[in-house]
Protein backbone atom coordinates (compact mmCIF):
# COMPACT_ATOMS: atom_id res chain seq x y z
CA UNK A 1 0.00 0.00 0.00
CA UNK A 2 1.63 3.36 -1.13
CA UNK A 3 1.12 6.55 1.29
CA UNK A 4 0.66 8.37 -1.76
CA UNK A 5 -2.50 6.94 -3.09
CA UNK A 6 -3.88 7.55 0.40
CA UNK A 7 -3.61 11.15 0.11
CA UNK A 8 -4.91 10.78 -3.36
CA UNK A 9 -7.75 8.96 -1.81
CA UNK A 10 -8.06 12.02 0.85
CA UNK A 11 -8.08 14.25 -1.97
CA UNK A 12 -10.63 12.92 -3.74
CA UNK A 13 -13.10 12.55 -1.10
CA UNK A 14 -12.51 15.89 -0.87
CA UNK A 15 -13.58 16.61 -3.93
CA UNK A 16 -15.15 13.71 -6.02
CA UNK A 17 -14.64 15.06 -9.49
CA UNK A 18 -11.48 13.72 -10.77
CA UNK A 19 -11.02 16.70 -13.13
CA UNK A 20 -10.82 18.90 -9.81
CA UNK A 21 -8.04 16.57 -8.37
CA UNK A 22 -6.49 16.64 -11.39
CA UNK A 23 -6.33 20.82 -11.32
CA UNK A 24 -4.91 20.52 -8.22
CA UNK A 25 -2.46 17.92 -8.39
CA UNK A 26 -1.34 17.89 -11.49
CA UNK A 27 -1.77 14.52 -12.28
CA UNK A 28 -4.44 13.75 -15.08
CA UNK A 29 -7.36 12.06 -14.48
CA UNK A 30 -6.88 8.89 -16.10
CA UNK A 31 -3.89 8.46 -13.68
CA UNK A 32 -6.00 9.31 -10.49
CA UNK A 33 -8.49 6.59 -11.60
CA UNK A 34 -5.84 4.23 -12.06
CA UNK A 35 -4.51 4.56 -9.05
CA UNK A 36 -7.39 4.38 -7.07
CA UNK A 37 -7.73 1.26 -8.98
CA UNK A 38 -4.60 0.47 -7.60
CA UNK A 39 -5.56 0.96 -3.87
CA UNK A 40 -8.65 -1.00 -4.07
CA UNK A 41 -6.55 -3.93 -5.27
CA UNK A 42 -3.93 -3.26 -2.41
CA UNK A 43 -6.87 -3.42 0.26
CA UNK A 44 -9.35 -5.69 -1.58
CA UNK A 45 -12.33 -3.44 -0.63
CA UNK A 46 -14.14 -1.36 -2.80
CA UNK A 47 -13.58 2.60 -1.93
CA UNK A 48 -15.46 4.80 -3.98
CA UNK A 49 -19.00 4.29 -5.78
CA UNK A 50 -18.32 6.06 -9.50
CA UNK A 51 -21.53 7.86 -10.35
CA UNK A 52 -22.58 11.46 -12.32
CA UNK A 53 -21.26 13.79 -9.71
CA UNK A 54 -17.86 12.21 -9.04
CA UNK A 55 -16.10 9.33 -6.96
CA UNK A 56 -18.48 9.08 -3.86
CA UNK A 57 -17.35 7.15 -0.81
CA UNK A 58 -18.49 4.01 -0.02
CA UNK A 59 -18.77 3.09 3.53
CA UNK A 60 -15.63 0.96 3.45
CA UNK A 61 -14.06 4.44 1.55
CA UNK A 62 -15.13 6.74 4.55
CA UNK A 63 -13.26 4.31 7.33
CA UNK A 64 -10.18 3.91 5.32
CA UNK A 65 -10.71 7.97 4.84
CA UNK A 66 -10.86 8.25 8.59
CA UNK A 67 -8.05 6.75 9.28
CA UNK A 68 -6.00 8.25 6.31
CA UNK A 69 -6.69 11.44 7.52
CA UNK A 70 -5.21 10.46 11.31
CA UNK A 71 -2.32 9.54 9.70
CA UNK A 72 -2.05 13.03 7.33
CA UNK A 73 -2.54 14.94 10.79
CA UNK A 74 0.20 12.67 12.58
CA UNK A 75 2.52 13.52 9.47
CA UNK A 76 1.43 17.49 9.61
CA UNK A 77 2.60 17.38 13.50
CA UNK A 78 5.97 15.73 12.84
CA UNK A 79 6.38 18.81 10.04
CA UNK A 80 5.63 21.46 12.17
CA UNK A 81 8.01 20.15 15.29
CA UNK A 82 10.59 21.95 13.33
CA UNK A 83 8.75 24.80 12.00
CA UNK A 84 6.84 25.51 15.65
CA UNK A 85 10.94 25.76 17.26
CA UNK A 86 12.73 27.09 14.76
CA UNK A 87 13.67 31.06 14.86
CA UNK A 88 12.88 31.37 11.01
CA UNK A 89 9.44 31.62 9.01
CA UNK A 90 10.57 29.51 5.97
CA UNK A 91 7.83 28.13 3.35
CA UNK A 92 4.45 29.21 1.91
CA UNK A 93 0.95 29.73 2.95
CA UNK A 94 -2.02 29.94 1.14
CA UNK A 95 -4.86 32.60 2.27
CA UNK A 96 -8.12 32.31 1.39
CA UNK A 97 -10.37 35.87 1.56
CA UNK A 98 -13.19 37.35 -0.17
CA UNK A 99 -12.71 39.17 -3.53
CA UNK A 100 -12.62 42.76 -2.27
CA UNK A 101 -10.51 42.18 1.02
CA UNK A 102 -7.73 40.01 -0.99
CA UNK A 103 -7.67 43.20 -3.64
CA UNK A 104 -7.86 46.22 -1.83
CA UNK A 105 -6.68 45.78 1.19
CA UNK A 106 -4.50 42.93 1.18
CA UNK A 107 -2.69 42.95 -2.26
CA UNK A 108 -1.47 46.55 -1.40
CA UNK A 109 0.19 45.20 1.46
CA UNK A 110 2.36 42.79 0.36
CA UNK A 111 5.67 44.93 -0.01
CA UNK A 112 5.26 45.46 3.67
CA UNK A 113 4.82 41.44 4.43
CA UNK A 114 7.98 40.73 2.17
CA UNK A 115 9.81 43.22 4.69
CA UNK A 116 8.21 41.46 7.61
CA UNK A 117 8.21 37.93 6.30
CA UNK A 118 11.21 37.45 3.78
CA UNK A 119 11.12 34.04 3.68
CA UNK A 120 7.97 32.99 3.38
CA UNK A 121 5.73 33.18 0.51
CA UNK A 122 2.17 33.59 0.16
CA UNK A 123 -0.75 32.79 -2.12
CA UNK A 124 -3.68 34.85 -1.60
CA UNK A 125 -6.58 33.23 -3.12
CA UNK A 126 -9.11 36.35 -3.85
CA UNK A 127 -12.14 35.15 -5.25
CA UNK A 128 -15.66 35.47 -5.11
CA UNK A 129 -16.81 32.82 -2.53
CA UNK A 130 -14.79 30.51 0.33
CA UNK A 131 -12.34 28.56 -0.67
CA UNK A 132 -12.00 25.56 2.24
CA UNK A 133 -9.98 25.28 5.20
CA UNK A 134 -11.04 21.33 6.46
CA UNK A 135 -10.64 20.39 2.95
CA UNK A 136 -7.20 21.62 2.80
CA UNK A 137 -7.92 24.15 -0.10
CA UNK A 138 -6.43 26.55 1.98
CA UNK A 139 -4.13 26.87 5.03
CA UNK A 140 -6.01 29.54 6.48
CA UNK A 141 -8.92 31.67 5.08
CA UNK A 142 -10.87 34.81 6.24
CA UNK A 143 -14.43 34.36 6.14
CA UNK A 144 -17.77 36.06 6.76
CA UNK A 145 -19.13 33.99 9.17
CA UNK A 146 -17.52 32.04 12.29
CA UNK A 147 -17.12 28.35 11.09
CA UNK A 148 -19.13 25.77 13.88
CA UNK A 149 -17.38 22.61 12.15
CA UNK A 150 -13.99 21.07 11.09
CA UNK A 151 -10.69 20.88 12.88
CA UNK A 152 -10.03 24.65 12.70
CA UNK A 153 -8.45 27.46 14.95
CA UNK A 154 -10.84 30.50 14.66
CA UNK A 155 -10.34 34.02 15.42
CA UNK A 156 -12.20 37.41 15.16
CA UNK A 157 -9.90 39.65 13.18
CA UNK A 158 -12.18 43.03 12.55
CA UNK A 159 -16.06 44.20 11.92
CA UNK A 160 -16.51 46.22 9.19
CA UNK A 161 -19.26 48.24 7.49
CA UNK A 162 -20.83 49.04 4.38
CA UNK A 163 -22.82 52.02 2.98
CA UNK A 164 -24.61 52.76 -0.15
CA UNK A 165 -22.56 54.67 -3.13
CA UNK A 166 -23.56 56.15 -5.80
CA UNK A 167 -21.66 58.73 -8.51
CA UNK A 168 -23.26 61.90 -8.45
CA UNK A 169 -23.98 61.97 -12.22
CA UNK A 170 -26.32 58.87 -11.76
CA UNK A 171 -28.11 61.19 -8.53
CA UNK A 172 -28.15 64.23 -10.40
CA UNK A 173 -30.50 62.56 -13.35
CA UNK A 174 -32.47 60.39 -11.22
CA UNK A 175 -35.15 60.90 -8.60
CA UNK A 176 -34.07 62.24 -5.24
CA UNK A 177 -33.02 59.68 -2.35
CA UNK A 178 -34.37 61.34 1.31
CA UNK A 179 -35.31 58.48 2.66
CA UNK A 180 -35.16 54.33 2.37
CA UNK A 181 -38.22 53.95 0.47
CA UNK A 182 -37.25 55.89 -2.64
CA UNK A 183 -34.24 52.77 -3.17
CA UNK A 184 -37.30 51.20 -4.60
CA UNK A 185 -37.56 53.92 -7.42
CA UNK A 186 -33.83 53.59 -8.13
CA UNK A 187 -31.38 51.16 -10.09
CA UNK A 188 -29.81 49.05 -7.33
CA UNK A 189 -25.98 46.99 -7.62
CA UNK A 190 -25.73 43.87 -6.07
CA UNK A 191 -25.09 40.15 -6.32
CA UNK A 192 -26.52 37.30 -7.96
CA UNK A 193 -29.04 35.71 -5.51
CA UNK A 194 -28.59 32.12 -6.73
CA UNK A 195 -24.55 32.58 -6.31
CA UNK A 196 -24.28 34.04 -2.98
CA UNK A 197 -22.16 32.20 -1.03
CA UNK A 198 -22.51 33.55 2.43
CA UNK A 199 -26.38 35.07 4.34
CA UNK A 200 -24.02 38.02 5.26
CA UNK A 201 -23.76 39.07 1.81
CA UNK A 202 -28.37 39.67 1.62
CA UNK A 203 -27.42 43.50 2.24
CA UNK A 204 -31.06 44.86 0.16
CA UNK A 205 -33.19 42.43 2.72
CA UNK A 206 -31.44 44.07 5.71
CA UNK A 207 -32.13 47.29 4.26
CA UNK A 208 -35.81 46.96 3.43
CA UNK A 209 -38.13 44.18 2.36
CA UNK A 210 -38.30 43.69 -1.51
CA UNK A 211 -35.72 45.75 -2.49
CA UNK A 212 -34.23 43.17 -5.67
CA UNK A 213 -30.53 44.92 -7.65
CA UNK A 214 -31.34 45.63 -11.66
CA UNK A 215 -27.43 45.28 -11.89
CA UNK A 216 -25.67 42.14 -10.47
CA UNK A 217 -22.52 40.32 -10.41
CA UNK A 218 -21.20 38.10 -7.71
CA UNK A 219 -17.88 39.98 -8.01
CA UNK A 220 -17.93 43.12 -5.45
CA UNK A 221 -15.55 44.64 -7.66
CA UNK A 222 -17.52 44.67 -10.62
CA UNK A 223 -20.52 46.13 -8.52
CA UNK A 224 -17.73 48.38 -7.52
CA UNK A 225 -16.98 49.68 -11.20
CA UNK A 226 -20.50 50.07 -11.58
CA UNK A 227 -21.45 52.46 -9.60
CA UNK A 228 -18.25 53.83 -10.47
CA UNK A 229 -19.64 54.53 -13.48
CA UNK A 230 -23.14 55.77 -12.82
CA UNK A 231 -25.37 52.60 -13.45
CA UNK A 232 -26.53 52.98 -10.01
CA UNK A 233 -26.88 52.78 -6.30
CA UNK A 234 -24.34 49.84 -5.14
CA UNK A 235 -23.92 48.59 -0.97
CA UNK A 236 -20.08 48.77 -1.00
CA UNK A 237 -18.14 48.08 2.14
CA UNK A 238 -16.10 51.83 3.63
CA UNK A 239 -12.82 50.14 2.95
CA UNK A 240 -13.56 50.08 -0.66
CA UNK A 241 -15.59 53.30 -1.23
CA UNK A 242 -15.32 55.42 1.32
CA UNK A 243 -12.56 57.55 -0.26
CA UNK A 244 -13.29 56.84 -4.03
CA UNK A 245 -13.74 60.25 -5.44
CA UNK A 246 -15.99 58.96 -7.81
CA UNK A 247 -18.80 58.14 -5.31
CA UNK A 248 -20.42 59.50 -2.66
CA UNK A 249 -23.09 58.27 0.24
CA UNK A 250 -26.48 57.67 0.10
CA UNK A 251 -28.43 57.73 2.95
CA UNK A 252 -25.51 57.47 5.31
CA UNK A 253 -27.50 58.23 8.72
CA UNK A 254 -30.34 55.80 7.89
CA UNK A 255 -28.28 53.14 6.11
CA UNK A 256 -25.21 51.29 7.74
CA UNK A 257 -24.36 47.62 7.92
CA UNK A 258 -21.84 45.98 9.71
CA UNK A 259 -20.30 42.61 9.18
CA UNK A 260 -17.53 40.79 10.27
CA UNK A 261 -14.03 38.92 9.16
CA UNK A 262 -13.11 35.63 11.16
CA UNK A 263 -9.46 34.12 10.22
CA UNK A 264 -9.87 30.43 10.25
CA UNK A 265 -6.72 28.00 10.20
CA UNK A 266 -6.47 24.73 10.18
CA UNK A 267 -5.09 22.86 13.09
CA UNK A 268 -2.49 21.04 11.62
CA UNK A 269 -0.38 24.27 10.77
CA UNK A 270 -2.00 26.86 13.34
CA UNK A 271 1.57 26.25 15.10
CA UNK A 272 4.13 26.55 12.03
CA UNK A 273 6.49 29.41 11.99
CA UNK A 274 4.88 30.45 8.28
CA UNK A 275 1.65 30.58 9.42
CA UNK A 276 2.28 32.56 12.43
CA UNK A 277 4.25 34.81 10.40
CA UNK A 278 1.06 35.31 8.07
CA UNK A 279 -1.20 35.31 11.45
CA UNK A 280 0.79 38.45 13.03
CA UNK A 281 0.94 40.30 9.59
CA UNK A 282 -2.95 39.98 9.32
CA UNK A 283 -3.36 41.02 12.93
CA UNK A 284 -1.17 44.29 12.68
CA UNK A 285 -2.52 44.79 9.20
CA UNK A 286 -5.98 45.39 10.69
CA UNK A 287 -5.48 46.82 13.58
CA UNK A 288 -3.55 49.38 11.30
CA UNK A 289 -6.78 49.54 8.79
CA UNK A 290 -9.32 50.01 11.77
CA UNK A 291 -10.62 53.08 10.60
CA UNK A 292 -10.94 52.60 7.11
CA UNK A 293 -12.72 48.96 7.74
CA UNK A 294 -15.25 50.43 10.30
CA UNK A 295 -15.54 54.08 9.01
CA UNK A 296 -14.44 55.51 12.48
CA UNK A 297 -12.44 58.93 12.62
Amino acid sequence: MNWDDLRLLLDVSRHPRLADVAARTGLDATTISRRLRRLETDLGLELFERTPKGHLLTPAGQAVADKAEGLEHSAAEIASLSESEGPLATGRVRLGVTEGLGSLLLAPAMARFAVQAPHVGLDIIAVSGFVSVPKREADMSIMLTRPKAGRLKVRKLSDYVLHLYAHPDYLARTRAVTAVADLAEHDLIGYVDDLIYSSQLRYHEDIAPGLTPRFCSPSIVAQWQMAREGAGIAVLPHFIAGNDPQLVSVLPEAVSLQRSFWLAVHEDVHATSRVRAVGDFLDELFADSAARLTGAA
